[in-house]
């Protein structure tokens, strides 16, 4: 499995993507309040989310390192946004996160499941992700 850097320290980021990664932590979804309620303060099994954590450029809904996992809550404007969604799960996969998406109705009205399946993947991952830096002289992603 790929080496996952902490994502947070070095990227560099606009002062309009970090105000509307603010706005949109003020204004969220129905669906996305329902989930951040069991995901928050390691609430999860143990892990530690983020919420309206901006990773390669992207606003990702909530984000657990840990477990280099992405959890998107998808709505209505994500029928209209197909290749953005996929170009963005593209770029966040070439870097080694997982992302688990669904729709705010199974948020809503299935959320023990949803709420297993992240649980289930987080253990997954955190079984077999390597977070140890690279050896002196190893450029990116290489490893004894």
């Amino acid at each position: 499995m790929k080496t996952v850097r902490n994502i947070i320290r070095g990227q560099t980021v606009s002062r309009e993507k970090v105000w509307r990664a603010k706005q949109l932590r003020r204004n969220m979804t129905e669906a996305e309040q329902a989930l951040w309620k069991h995901l928050r303060a390691n609430r999860l099994g143990g892990w530690h989310f983020r919420r309206q954590q901006i990773i390669a450029g992207f606003i990702v809904d909530f984000y657990c390192h840990a477990a280099a996992l992405v959890v998107e809550v998808d709505g209505e404007v994500h029928d209209q946004q197909i290749e953005l969604d996929a170009e963005r799960d593209r770029v966040l996969q070439e870097r080694g996160f997982r992302i688990l998406r669904f729709q705010n109705e199974m948020v809503l009205h299935h959320l023990p499941e949803v709420l297993e399946e992240i649980a289930k993947v987080c253990k997954e991952r955190t079984d077999k992700i390597d977070f140890s830096p690279p050896l002196q002289g190893e450029g990116p992603g290489e490893r004894l």
